[in-house]
């Protein structure tokens, strides 16, 4: 006879990386015939993977843990616990301010806060689902996680506060981890990590991202791949020619730049200069032929003056990347950019976030106008309403523009050619090709 065992919400805040850490969670309970619900009406436990990267990450987590302690008190849950970024940077405070929570566990250590969820829900840890997960992506995408923490000493970022250190993860976990998701029938792997270019300096010194790039495309049934946070300094040049040369790599790289100005990156402490950043995306372009350049910026930092801003606005203009987002800079406790008053009121952030998005509308409006009569390849991502929605090499999920699609006969995680019949500023639309 199965003993009953109570239902569980998980609930996921921040960025990918947090949901891959979920996603290793969902799997332990799984193992244990624990029933995950998506209605948190429904669940007896709920665990919140929180997100402390700025200020609006962790209003948005502290709200999450209120409402599910106003639950919990109301008699409509048994537990909460509470893991992730907040949880390990905050752990005393909130254990002080929000006591009615069960457990607070932190992110650093990841076998040692799952080992714990599961012991506090009192289920057993299997040590065989080592690198197994409950993918909550759709099935033919997964993220891919070679690393944890980071060593740059970006002024503005709490994340080694947070995550501690870089740490590679090993070469032969990742290729078994992702052989294991195309064995479910992934097809894209996103690569992510803090710093994905920084993979193996850790261990022998050297930049060694291309080795993994290179030894997850041999694996059947990965079609594309695609590599997402890759720090602008000291980048390494033979990745260029890994990203121009294996079919199975997505034409395609996020680089973070935040900013042009020298008198900000140096502030920042970026550790690379305006020539030589401008140098590396020119070479980018120049070396992969169509490739697409997605860059997040921040603006509002204390040291930007208006020319510094006015530089970084004509930058964009200029360069014309292809994928584009702009946060407002948070002043975030113990970085060492907390020591500089925040000089700039939330209005003016406001107003040069909107110029820079602007700016980007325009020219992605331009760059979609100039798709319309050609054909792209696209993989289908779902159906809805009878349409059919998708991403070409040129977009990751979630952040990125998407293809709206018409036609029939088509199949969610299959790839189609799609002839370009009308765009808009951030998405297009097309008829896929029989």
């Amino acid at each position: 006879m199965k003993v009953k065992k109570d239902k569980i919400k998980l609930i996921t805040l921040g960025c990918s990386k947090n949901l891959v850490d979920s996603e290793f969670i969902l799997a332990q309970l799984k193992s244990n015939d624990i029933e995950i619900v998506e209605d948190e009406e429904s669940a007896e436990n709920v665990i919140i993977n929180t997100c402390g990267f700025i200020q609006e990450a962790k209003q948005e987590s502290i709200d999450t843990i209120l409402r599910a302690v106003k639950r919990k008190e109301a008699g409509k849950l048994k537990g909460v616990y509470v893991a992730g970024c907040l949880s390990d940077r905050y752990k005393t405070d909130l254990e002080a301010e929000i006591p009615e929570v069960d457990k607070y566990f932190g992110a650093t250590d990841k076998p040692q806060t799952v080992v714990g969820i599961l012991n506090e829900l009192g289920v057993d840890f299997r040590k065989e689902l080592l690198g197994e997960r409950e993918a909550t992506t759709p099935g033919h995408y997964a993220y891919l996680k070679i690393s944890e923490g980071c060593d740059n000493p970006c002024s503005f970022c709490a994340i080694p506060i947070m995550r501690g250190g870089h740490r590679s993860k090993p070469l032969q976990e990742i290729v078994t981890e992702t052989q294991k998701l195309a064995s479910k029938g992934v097809k894209e792997i996103i690569v992510i990590g803090q710093d994905t270019t920084y993979w193996g300096f850790d261990t022998d010194k050297r930049r060694r991202i291309s080795d993994v790039i290179n030894e997850i495309s041999r694996i059947s049934g990965i079609e594309w791949i695609r590599l997402m946070y890759a720090y602008p300094s000291r980048f390494p040049e033979d990745l260029i020619e890994t990203i121009a040369s294996n079919e199975k790599v997505c034409k395609y790289i996020d680089i973070p730049v935040q900013h042009v100005s020298d008198n900000v990156l140096k502030s920042m402490r970026r550790g690379i200069t305006k020539k030589a950043l401008a140098g590396l995306l020119s070479q980018l372009r120049e070396s992969v032929p169509g490739i697409a350049i997605r860059t997040t910026l921040i603006v509002g930092y204390p040291d930007e003056t208006e020319k510094d801003f006015d530089e970084l606005a004509q930058f964009v203009k200029e360069f014309r990347f292809d994928r584009l987002g702009v946060f407002k800079y948070s002043h975030e406790e113990g970085t060492y950019a907390a020591s500089i008053p925040d000089r700039i009121s939330e209005k003016e952030k406001s107003e040069r976030q909107r110029e820079i998005l602007e700016i980007q509308k325009q020219i992605s409006l331009e760059r979609n106008n100039a798709l319309i009569g050609k054909t792209v390849t696209a993989i289908i991502d779902r159906k809805q309403n009878g349409q059919y929605t998708g991403r070409s090499y040129r977009d990751a999920p979630e952040i990125d523009q998407e293809i709206l699609i018409s036609g029939s006969g088509l199949r969610v995680g299959e790839f189609c050619k799609v002839s370009i019949h009308d765009a808009e500023e951030f998405d297009l639309f097309g008829s896929a090709q029989n």
